[in-house]
């Protein structure tokens, strides 16, 4: 009678050879086969349609954390570096922190919309529009209810997409008329009439980063000593490094 096959090693290789060969070669010869077991597994499961809906909510996390990051590190790194004072080190701690929260909520946020979804339309069992807006609800209120820096940039990106959004879709709708005249010039007209009059009257009432920015198109230009601090730089050296 023939020994049965040995689970991790070629199909060809039976006990009996086995016994011949030194386990050290059978360790090199294990790995791989076993390495390439796991991945059939894995890969197999992923082809599971019972298992689509929560395979999609741990995926929808991976994609919030990478995307996350991809967003906040660039504009981190040009941020900081233009307006942050400090040393490298607590420039660099400042651009990871940064990244990471961001990443961290987005990656929070999409499982958790995902899988409110999911629960809504197993419990229902039917899609319906009240299900994406009742789970972005709750995801918003869990993950970016903090009131941070982050959040606030985040929510206030939003909130201008929304508000262009609900303008368009409101005269698909018919509620109100289309208008016979291109509206974006009045729209930059009075974005940037109030953002300019908040800034140089109320400039508490803006976020931050969007002072640092201002002042340095608006009021720093005001100032300067000598053609080094007219065209070099913004500020004297001297002033810089204090």
């Amino acid at each position: 009678m023939e020994a049965a096959e040995t689970p991790f090693l070629p199909r060809h290789v039976c006990t009996r050879s086995c016994i011949c060969v030194p386990s050290a070669l059978v360790k090199v010869m294990a790995g791989p086969d076993l390495i390439k077991t796991l991945m059939y597994t894995v890969n197999h499961l992923l082809q599971q349609d019972k298992y689509k809906a929560a395979l999609a909510v741990v995926k929808g996390f991976r994609n919030g954390a990478v995307y996350g990051a991809k967003i906040r590190a660039p504009h981190a790194l040009v941020m900081t570096f233009l307006f942050r004072s400090g040393s490298l080190k607590d420039k660099l701690k400042a651009i990871l922190k940064a990244t990471y929260t961001h990443s961290r909520n987005l990656a929070c946020f999409v499982f958790t919309y995902k899988g409110l979804q999911t629960l809504q339309e197993k419990i229902q069992g039917k899609t319906l529009q009240s299900h994406s807006f009742l789970a972005a609800c709750v995801g918003g209120w869990l993950v970016f209810g903090d009131n941070n820096n982050i959040n606030s940039q985040i929510n206030m990106y939003l909130l201008s997409r929304i508000l262009f959004a609900l303008s368009r879709l409101a005269v698909e709708k018919g509620l109100i008329p289309q208008p016979k005249r291109d509206p974006f010039p009045l729209f930059a007209t009075l974005v940037w009439g109030i953002v300019l009059w908040l800034f140089e009257y109320y400039p508490h009432t803006l976020q931050p980063s969007l002072q640092s920015s201002m002042n340095y198109l608006y009021h720093d230009s005001n100032v300067w000593h000598d053609i080094s601090d007219f065209l070099v730089y913004n500020k004297p050296r001297t002033a810089a490094q204090k």
